[in-house]
């Protein structure tokens, strides 16, 4: 890529290629005293491997990374569905559970196999998300968000991504997949950290010189 950029400290990467992600980000985010941009927006070509063992350690291994990579304010999240009955599974490996060649579909289906002779009072479950803030060659500061659910035993709605269409909310008797952006963003795992990490956001605009 040439090397790292200058820092531009009016910009913040969203160090994300998930599409639908993205889309949350910038809903979420919506506001903030900085310009959000995108890893494909700033030509980034390089991956980072999610070598950690907990959502913390990939988020903060990503926000670093790409930080010192383009010398921008990075904010990077990791997140992902643990379920009980699968003692925490597919957790940190969410997004590659069953391989990488799998669709959204396809681990959705993966999962409701594995879970195939489970009763429902056993598939409970929740969404965590840990995002890490960082200016590049500084400390990554995290904040959290989970909301808790159940395993469904069948995909229902078309909104959302990722296991959304099997992650039922008892307390609104809907899937995540069923609700508008609103409405989720409102009340998921995401949503959550991403409103603790507009505080932080913003603190650090306040520092600006």
């Amino acid at each position: 890529m040439g090397g790292i950029r200058e820092k531009a400290v009016s910009k913040l990467l969203v160090a994300t290629r998930n599409p639908g992600k993205a889309q949350e980000f910038k809903c979420l985010l919506r506001g903030i005293p900085f310009q959000i941009t995108s890893l494909d927006e700033e030509g980034v070509a390089e991956e980072v491997e999610e070598t950690g063992h907990t959502f913390e350690d990939n988020a903060r291994l990503k926000a670093r990374t790409y930080a010192e990579l383009t010398g921008l304010l990075t904010l990077a999240d990791d997140s992902g569905l643990e379920v009980d009955a699968l003692s925490g599974d597919p957790g940190v490996k969410s997004a590659r559970y069953g391989g990488l060649g799998l669709t959204d579909e396809g681990r959705v289906e993966l999962l409701l196999r594995n879970l195939e002779d489970v009763p429902w009072e056993g598939r409970t479950g929740r969404f965590r998300c840990v995002i890490a803030v960082v200016r590049p060659g500084g400390e990554a500061e995290t904040v959290t968000g989970a909301v808790e659910g159940v395993i469904q035993y069948a995909p229902k709605g078309s909104n959302g991504f990722g296991y959304d269409p099997v992650f039922y909310l008892p307390h609104l008797g809907k899937t995540t997949a069923e609700l508008s952006l609103e409405e989720k963003n409102g009340i998921s795992h995401r949503g959550q950290a991403a409103r603790k990490a507009i505080e932080l956001l913003n603190g650090m605009a306040a520092q600006r010189p």
